[in-house]
């Protein structure tokens, strides 16, 4: 089962698309929607702490993917706008290699 729902405001200026995690158990994707939906990392600690050993180590295992999805596009995005400005590409480069 898949879980997809659009990322939260990143505040780096990156346009991002929908976080989209295959394979979720339909448990795991009740879960996914917790952890999303609540905004205070504090009180996604209390929650997770709630759980059973199962459930933590499954929220774990969403956050983690959550973040590596996040990632991923910003990584992708910022690789994009490389391209945007081969001249300070070029710049840094050359920086690189005086070092």
């Amino acid at each position: 089962m898949a879980w997809s729902m659009w990322p939260k405001d990143t505040g780096l200026g990156v346009n991002m698309s929908p976080i989209e995690i295959i394979g979720l158990t339909k448990r795991q994707k009740i879960l996914a929607d917790i952890i999303w939906g609540i905004e205070d990392w504090a009180q996604v600690e209390i929650f997770i702490n709630s759980l059973s050993k199962r459930d933590r180590i499954d929220c774990e295992g969403i956050i983690e993917m959550m973040r590596m999805s996040i990632v991923e596009q910003i990584a992708d995005e910022l690789k994009d706008k490389k391209n945007e400005y081969p001249e300070a590409s070029l710049v840094i480069d050359r920086i690189r290699r005086q070092k």
